[in-house]
């Protein structure tokens, strides 16, 4: 089936999609370095590195059907983290959380059998309730078509749930042309996919633990392997890559390498002794990591110890991007280009590719009339 992925971000839901065997024919993202980070890894999809106001005039290069849209507008004003340091009424003045508009407009011009929106929680109690109340407006009016509504399922999914070492939870709405049984869909797709193996649970120690030994500011865009992968989610992320990219660790200063060696796993910025703690509106600003645990969700400044619980498990150093990516669910073979910024970015802000698998399947399930209804 033809997909085009909006706000497609560096390709978290491509990267699912293809896998389950979709061919994405389209994608849209407006940052210019991450387009172009997006274009290295899917260099088979049209990528339009333009505002998503400006699509429309795009479509017509695309001769054949599109079957599925899928993206992410971005959530800055939707997302819970933001919500504790924004002044009032911020969300109505920032042009981006209505975005959802400019998608909505793109899938009223295709008319695809499917659509998924990915977001944050927060969008569905943000100005209380009446976003998520106009977007299934929106897809539910039979006006707004020329072949009819679109029936919608909206579910806060747990990437951890589906194969994704990490505890992100994130908003999906499900638009299908036919009317069908949603929640069984979900349901079944998921039992049929952790029957078959292709979702298992993970933990940090299955997604990092192999990857090669670095101090504070140490490692390089490329290097080789050092260790043989531990356990299975490693060899899956590992099998079409013969080197390790992306694996360099944030060079920190002395004051926070020493405050880093007193936390023991699991430990956070309140067992730091006196004269060592600091103030942080992040509950767990200087968390150490646990091997045993799932981690925390992956944000765009996993980089930085007071952000939250990014402190490796026994080494004196943040995660590396690379690890990061792994706990998000890239394969190794998915390289991230740009400067360290842009890089972190694309890794916090994107999809999980195994969740974006999962979706992928409950589609293709779907598809098949599985789930039908009169």
């Amino acid at each position: 089936m033809k997909v085009i992925d909006l706000f497609a971000g560096v390709g978290g839901l491509s990267s699912g999609f293809r896998k389950a065997g979709y061919d994405i024919v389209l994608a849209n993202e407006i940052d210019k370095s991450i387009s172009e980070s997006y274009k290295k890894n899917h260099p088979d999809t049209l990528m339009i590195n333009d505002d998503i106001k400006n699509i429309i005039s795009y479509l017509d290069n695309i001769s054949d059907k599109v079957d599925v849209i899928i993206g992410g507008p971005p959530c800055q004003g939707f997302s819970m983290a933001g919500a504790r340091i924004r002044k009032k009424n911020a969300f109505l003045e920032d042009p981006r959380n209505f975005l959802f508009r400019n998608y909505f407009e793109v899938v009223q011009k295709v008319e695809p059998k499917y659509f998924i929106m990915e977001n944050v929680p927060g969008m569905l109690s943000m100005s209380n309730g009446k976003i998520i109340e106009e977007i299934e407006n929106l897809f539910s009016d039979e006006t707004n078509f020329k072949h009819g509504k679109y029936y919608i399922y909206k579910q806060v999914l747990c990437a951890s749930d589906y194969g994704v070492p990490q505890d992100r939870h994130r908003l999906i709405i499900f638009g299908s042309k036919k009317k069908i049984n949603f929640k069984k869909a979900f349901e079944e797709t998921k039992k049929r996919m952790i029957k078959s193996g292709e979702i298992k649970k993970a933990t940090i120690y299955d997604a990092i633990s192999d990857l090669n030994y670095l101090s504070s500011g140490e490692g390089d865009f490329e290097q080789d392997y050092k260790n043989k992968p531990l356990t299975e989610y490693q060899k899956e992320r590992r099998k079409n890559s013969k080197f390790l990219f992306n694996h360099k660790a944030t060079a920190h200063n002395k004051v926070a390498i020493d405050r880093i060696n007193e936390l023991k796993p699991g430990g956070r910025r309140l067992d730091l002794k006196e004269g060592k703690k600091i103030k942080s509106v992040h509950s767990g600003a200087y968390g150490r990591m646990r091997w045993e645990d799932l981690s925390k969700t992956i944000i765009t400044r996993f980089d930085t110890p007071s952000s939250g619980v990014y402190i490796h498990p026994e080494q004196a150093r943040t995660i590396t991007p690379r690890e990061a990516a792994r706990l998000q669910s890239f394969d190794d073979d998915f390289i991230f280009y740009g400067n360290k910024s842009s890089i972190i970015k694309q890794i916090g802000n994107a999809v999980p590719p195994l969740l974006a698998y999962y979706l992928a399947n409950v589609i293709k399930d779907v598809e098949e009339g599985k789930y039908d209804e009169e």
